[in-house]
């Protein structure tokens, strides 16, 4: 498959660049189509989590990746687990959900895993996707999921220097772990503000979802 099509299904704007700049770098053969829906983003922190109607909403998006003739689908807003698990189901092409890759480098570097998220929706989804993930390997970490509040806010204001800022800061405070999972795709611009500690990993989700992907179709 020398080029294949990938779509993207967003729920942020701000995710959109990091998750190109991975492409370009680490499969640029890859055809990729943006599909957004930004209204996905409020109206989960609005109802508090997922409804049945926002999961539709994903399928739908899925369907629509399909029907435009995508070999892959990979969605990169972190607070739908769940949905994107509905979605998929009967899908022809695999489907990668956006922390699915790093969740499983972070399992490969230590007990002791952290994570940011700048959406604190994303705080749920993340846990219960990383028990799941641990539980399958038969392992039991250490985990400890911050959100880094006004990050987000600060980022969609056009203050990039503050939310990377706040990510460096909750990164210092947080205690040793092995590895560090930056949850949110468009937190990627602040891992060169966070300081280097001996022993532990800082993972950004697109890379991973990158070669996840690549792997998954045999490229």
């Amino acid at each position: 498959m020398p080029h294949p099509r990938i779509a993207l299904i967003h729920a942020v704007t701000p995710a959109m660049a990091p998750i190109a700049e991975a492409f370009g770098r680490l499969w640029p053969e890859a055809r990729t189509i943006n599909v957004l829906d930004d209204s996905l983003s409020i109206d989960v922190a609005e109802a508090g989590g997922l409804t049945p109607e926002i999961t539709n909403r994903m399928k739908a998006l899925a369907e629509y990746g399909v029907a435009a003739g995508a070999d892959g689908i990979l969605f990169t807003c972190s607070a739908f687990g769940a949905a994107i698990d509905a979605a998929k189901s009967g899908l022809s092409v695999p489907v990668l959900k956006p922390d699915e890759a790093m969740i499983e480098e972070a399992l490969g570097a230590g007990p002791r895993i952290a994570a940011l998220a700048t959406f604190a929706p994303t705080i749920d989804s993340l846990r219960l996707e990383l028990e799941a993930a641990a539980e399958a390997r038969n392992l039991t970490p250490e985990t400890d999921l911050r959100h880094v509040p006004g990050a987000l806010e600060a980022l969609n204001a056009g203050r990039g220097d503050e939310h990377d800022a706040l990510i460096a800061a909750a990164a210092q405070d947080l205690g040793d772990c092995d590895a560090l999972m930056l949850a949110q795709f468009s937190m990627v611009r602040a891992r060169g503000a966070i300081a280097e500690v001996p022993g532990r990993r800082v993972l950004t989700a697109p890379e991973a979802a990158v070669m996840k992907l690549r792997r998954l179709l045999g490229a």
